[in-house]
């Protein structure tokens, strides 16, 4: 009786952070959703996101999210494979995620200095006799600069599935005369793959919602999800319908959650 009583009391403080800072503010979300610009209650903000304007922000933040995501696996995955081959494998593990710990702002301007006309890459552009190009305010600088950022949280659940992997069945395998894409893709990946799923949860939901590097690395031609949040809830005070738009991504955050969770444990 005592130990579950302890255990009650230590979940107090877990329960108050989910509820002041998780379900609280969901609820404020949904609530202003509700009312239009002049704060009347109505429901011409759900009838406005349904219209082709918003629809097709919406397909452009996905479309966005599940290309920085993919691009991300599709690099990070090898890089983790190879880590767990070397000797240091610590040591480059923390050397990939240590500039993760550099405020994203900063890591923003210095690739704007960059892919700026007389940065760097424009620099090797000219040196080779390609000659300058517009890189920045494009989307290839966007998410360019969205997979480097993310590269990291990719890399390091799927570090972790790789590096718990039982070397034994990788011997059987090869025992057994598989061939190193057989083994790969019947052993390494299905047994990895909850390293991946929670990889592409951990890209795909914050890309879902970025604002800041629209704004700074692609300009206006890159508008999604999370800039129209920032520009209703900034620039035309209409905090509505910005709600309304956040209710929609969280939803959509659910749902990547729920399709991409752990389905045994889930039972």
């Amino acid at each position: 009786m005592n130990k579950k009583l302890t255990r009650q009391l230590y979940s107090v403080p877990y329960l108050l952070w989910i509820i002041l800072f998780v379900i609280t503010p969901i609820i404020l979300v949904l609530y202003y959703s509700f009312f239009d610009i002049e704060g009347n209650f109505s429901f011409v903000n759900y009838q406005k996101f349904f219209t082709p304007v918003y629809l097709k922000m919406t397909f452009s933040s996905f479309w966005y999210a599940f290309l920085i995501t993919v691009i991300a696996l599709l690099i990070s995955y090898p890089t983790a494979y190879v880590l767990t081959k070397t000797k240091h494998k610590q040591l480059w593990l923390l050397l990939i995620i240590v500039p993760s710990w550099v405020n994203l702002l900063l890591k923003a301007y210095a690739f704007i200095g960059i892919f700026g006309q007389h940065g760097m890459a424009n620099n090797i552009l000219d040196i080779i006799g390609v000659g300058s190009r517009q890189i920045l305010f494009t989307d290839f600088s966007f998410i360019f600069v969205s997979v480097y950022i993310f590269i990291p949280f990719m890399i390091l659940p799927i570090f972790n599935a790789l590096d718990e992997l039982n070397p034994s069945l990788l011997d059987a395998a090869n025992d057994l005369g598989a061939s190193r894409w057989t083994t790969f893709k019947r052993v390494i990946f299905p047994l990895t793959i909850d390293g991946v799923k929670s990889g592409c949860q951990i890209v795909f939901i914050p890309a879902l919602s970025l604002f800041m590097l629209t704004r700074l690395i692609a300009g206006s031609r890159v508008i999604t999800l999370g800039t129209a949040i920032e520009q209703h809830f900034l620039v035309t005070q209409d905090w509505g319908m910005g709600s309304t738009i956040a209710v929609f991504l969280i939803l959509a955050m659910f749902l990547v959650m729920l399709v991409t969770r752990d389905r045994k444990r889930g039972l």
